[in-house]
């Protein structure tokens, strides 16, 4: 259990990435843009066929995100320019990717399994310190079972998801962030104010494909390939962690939002690995589990909110059929 448990947190902190991209298109711009469906297997194929050809898995991952901010743009060109509806800007795009990837990769699935990725690169520098040793003999400590590979990635993931939070959480408050942030509320307001709302829509979507691509690159690292198949679904998983994120940490501020999405990728994860350890679930059901946790997530602050306000309203009747019999 321990280590399928280990693999979720690892995985999550990956698609918490691609959970803040989602968070800055759905909430910050409230633009349903369903590119990143496309986008997240275009980095990956972009990474795979990079180092598949000799690339520097480092720069294969920039390169990545670098094909996402352009797809994100070109959507919100289509939106912005060429007046077609946000939603179906996002699915055009996310259609056209589908056979831009197959053109990149060549094939449905590109294997990097005897490629050195860059999270090789990063076991090769990690195993001569000797900190899986120091890790592993704590948790055996624990009576835990020792996971059978290096902790390098779930350590290395943490500092750079949290890295992009913290410069994600500055871009907001930066004068073009609030501006961002103020089109997701009053697109109205903010023309009125001469701001070049189009060219602003551009960038928020395409920074947030840029972030997708980023995670579609690692994951496809993380797993060894990249499959034109593997983004289907995505949309639902990013807003399963941010609504399971909002709902039990709060939206209070842009930086305490920013943590409720990338916790919220982990427990999903979480919550899915728990539910396919149950026998009568296969792996086959993860789009059933994706959708009764989102359904779940949703309902659930409302049902809590209503009775609240049930209780309060209660609560205020009893005051005030205490107070009439005071006064009589």
């Amino acid at each position: 259990m321990f280590i399928s448990m280990f693999g979720a947190v690892e995985s999550g902190i990956i698609y918490a990435i691609m959970a803040l991209g989602v968070y800055l298109t759905f909430r910050v711009l409230d633009f349903p843009d369903l590119t990143v469906e496309g986008s997240f297997v275009t980095g990956a194929a972009v990474t795979a066929f990079s180092i598949v050809n000799g690339i520097p898995p480092f720069v294969a991952t920039v390169l990545a995100a670098v094909a996402g901010f352009i797809a994100g743009c070109l959507t919100g060109i289509l939106h912005t320019k060429g007046k077609i509806n946000a939603l179906l800007a996002g699915i055009l795009m996310m259609t056209a990717l589908y056979s831009i990837n197959l053109r990149v990769m060549g094939q449905p699935t590109l294997s990097m399994l005897n490629e050195t990725t860059l999270f090789d690169q990063l076991e090769s520098v990690w195993a001569p310190l000797g900190i899986d040793s120091l890790f592993n003999g704590m948790i055996s400590f624990l009576g835990i079972e020792q996971i059978p590979r290096t902790w390098a990635i779930l350590i290395l993931m943490i500092f750079v998801t949290i890295g992009i939070k913290l410069l994600t959480d500055f871009y907001l408050k930066t004068e073009i962030g609030l501006a961002l942030r103020a089109i997701g509320d009053n697109k109205k307001m903010i023309r009125s104010l001469s701001a070049n709302t189009d060219s602003l829509i551009i960038t928020g979507v395409g920074i947030s494909n840029a972030l997708v691509a980023l995670a579609g690159g690692l994951i496809a690292q993380l797993g060894g390939f990249a499959d034109v198949n593997m983004g289907l679904g995505l949309i639902v998983i990013g807003l399963a962690s941010i609504i399971i994120g909002e709902a039990l940490f709060g939206t209070k501020s842009i930086v305490r939002a920013t943590l409720a999405v990338i916790l919220g990728a982990v427990i999903y994860r979480m919550i899915v690995t728990l539910a396919l350890e149950v026998d009568f679930l296969e792996a086959g059901d993860m789009k059933l589990i994706t959708a009764v946790i989102v359904v779940v997530a949703l309902v659930t602050p409302k049902v809590i909110q209503t009775r609240r306000e049930k209780k309060r309203r209660i609560q205020k009747r009893a005051q005030l059929r205490a107070g009439g019999d005071g006064h009589a």
